[in-house]
């Protein structure tokens, strides 16, 4: 069963968006927020998704239960810039009927 979920995305001009995004086609944040173009092309997903290059870092503003940080995307954000304690790389949440609701805001790009 398909089952879209709706998302709050501040851009990184302080802009809300209001998206929908689809749980059953395996998309993560950073893809979601690249379909939407909210995100200037090329300084978003860099490395393609990977948790590699922390370009699609994002701080997560509602208390969603977000799956736990893997050892790679805790290693990346050690070394991003801008990072908060409610940072989390947008390639590494996947979207989930569970991610219904979920707010964020784009870090500032490197």
């Amino acid at each position: 069963m398909s089952v879209d979920i709706n998302i709050k995305i501040t851009d990184r001009n302080g802009v809300t968006h209001e998206v929908v995004a689809p749980t059953d086609m395996a998309m993560n944040l950073m893809e979601v927020v690249r379909s939407y173009e909210l995100a200037e092309e090329g300084t978003i997903g860099v490395c393609g998704g990977m948790a590699m290059c922390a370009s699609c870092q994002c701080y997560v503003k509602s208390e969603h239960q977000l799956p736990e940080m893997t050892d790679d995307e805790d290693a990346m954000l050690a070394e991003a810039f801008y990072v908060e304690d409610n940072s989390r790389l947008g390639c590494q949440i996947q979207m989930t009927p569970e991610m219904d609701g979920l707010e964020v805001e784009l870090a500032p790009e490197m």
